[in-house]
């Protein structure tokens, strides 16, 4: 029999733990800051019909769909974000849960696109949203998790970008494009990608919008200014649009609100040629970019949809909310440095290099497993060299070496493997002390 040959589908990836820890310190990290403003877990299955997902994103996203028959002849898909599974689980569920609903997701979703720097045909979303209320609340509240997100996770540079579907629509209005408003802005959502006169060629090929109409609605990218200064050059090319004018007044409360609770103002700007591609939006949108890595692109991204549920049920229920790009995030800060390089995720060590003293390893790493402190034990009692070159090799942070002659004295030598200092620690009235100092070496999650 011959072997079968392992390797990955292409666009998908393995995890090797030095990839998935960081992972799951995001992950940790994003369930916090949730739960903090009363979001609550939810999950939804993998596998949707066809018809919840068809026609609710994109022309693109319909292409990109991973769609099939399955056993039971019924026409499946495979989500393809976390929103549209929300939409049909809101109209399923709200109306037992009540309203506001505010949860969070966190999972996997697929595309069969392009493969891309940080971007995978399997990747992760971190959604969080807010069912069943239009109040401007709930779109501040947005862009404050999203800016706490950021900073808690460890960025001190961002640029949460915010614009407004309907200041575009009241736009498209004044045109005469609102009938091609789809194609317009899905056009106008690629300016960072492909840039202004490439935008243009495609608005005028898919939308049929004349030369001057294209260029009226690229007038958008050359506003620059305060946000204050942004938004007043705005109102004269919505002026007599009633949508285009509450969009410009909406935006205002929301940078208002984000301003009192104290954001940085330098981290907010707002950006009226971001567009979102997807179809679903009708108010706020946010976009955010890192200062020191603007061209990976928007690693937290969201808005205000509507009546994406309307599709679903007759009940009003609005949503807003953004999800994290974990993998494209992940592969950001590798890209910066700040992911440390570990492969372990215990930080503490201890070699079992006595083969007769194995019941006091255990015992030892139990009392410090106890304090919540992670212990790896070696297996085999090999070479206390060969175990340390294990210990360098997988990114531990302390040491704890102990045989017959520190028993019997009940002391340990602790070892920090970062500078390679080692200092003996005593056991006699216990393992507070060695627990002490354990804590004021390494971080513990």
């Amino acid at each position: 029999m011959s072997l079968i040959q392992p390797r990955t589908l292409k666009g998908f990836r393995d995890y090797l733990p030095e990839a998935m820890i960081p992972r799951e310190k995001l992950i940790a990290t994003a369930q916090r800051v949730y739960r903090s403003y009363g979001f609550s877990p939810i999950d939804t299955p993998a596998l949707e019909y066809l018809e919840i997902l068809t026609g609710k994103g994109s022309d693109e996203t319909d292409r990109q769909l991973y769609k099939f028959q399955d056993h039971g002849g019924r026409n499946v898909g495979m989500r393809f974000d976390l929103t549209v599974p929300l939409a049909r689980f809101a109209a399923q569920h709200v109306p037992k849960l009540g309203t506001p609903f505010k949860r969070y997701h966190i999972a996997s979703v697929w595309r069969g696109e392009n493969t891309q720097r940080g971007r995978y045909r399997e990747f992760m979303q971190c959604d969080f949203d807010t069912i069943g209320t239009k109040s401007v609340a709930a779109d501040i509240e947005t862009g404050l998790v999203i800016h706490d997100l950021l900073q808690a996770i460890g960025f001190s540079k961002f640029t949460i970008r915010l614009n407004n579907r309907m200041i575009l629509n009241g736009l498209l209005d004044k045109l005469g494009l609102t009938d091609k408003s789809t194609e317009v802005l899905r056009s106008l959502d690629k300016l960072a990608k492909i840039g202004r006169e490439k935008v243009a060629e495609e608005m005028m090929a898919t939308s049929g919008a004349t030369a001057e109409q294209a260029s009226e609605v690229l007038k958008l990218s050359d506003l620059s200014g305060s946000n204050a200064e942004i938004l007043t050059q705005l109102e004269p090319l919505v002026a007599g649009s009633a949508t285009g004018e509450e969009g410009i007044g909406r935006l205002r409360e929301v940078l208002a609100g984000i301003d009192a609770a104290g954001v940085n103002k330098d981290r907010i700007q707002v950006d009226v040629s971001i567009a979102r591609g997807l179809d679903y939006y009708t108010g706020v949108i946010f976009e955010t970019f890192l200062d020191d890595l603007p061209t990976i692109g928007s690693i937290c991204s969201g808005g205000r949809y509507d009546n994406l549920a309307g599709l679903f049920t007759k009940q009003e229920l609005p949503g807003i909310g953004a999800s994290l790009g974990l993998d494209r995030l992940l592969a950001a800060m590798e890209e910066l440095e700040m992911l440390a390089k570990v492969r372990t995720s215990a930080p503490v060590f201890i070699p079992y290099f006595d083969r007769e003293r194995l019941g006091d390893y255990l015992a030892l790493a139990a009392q410090i497993r106890a304090a919540g402190i992670g212990v790896e034990v070696f297996p085999d009692p090999k070479k206390l060299g060969q175990q340390l070159k294990y210990a360098d090799s997988r990114g531990f942070s302390v040491a704890l070496i102990a045989g017959g002659n520190e028993f019997a004295a009940q002391t340990t030598q602790l070892k920090n493997l970062q500078t390679g200092e080692s200092e003996e620690i005593s056991l006699a009235e216990g393992s507070d002390a060695l627990i002490a100092r354990i804590r004021s070496i390494v971080t513990i999650d």
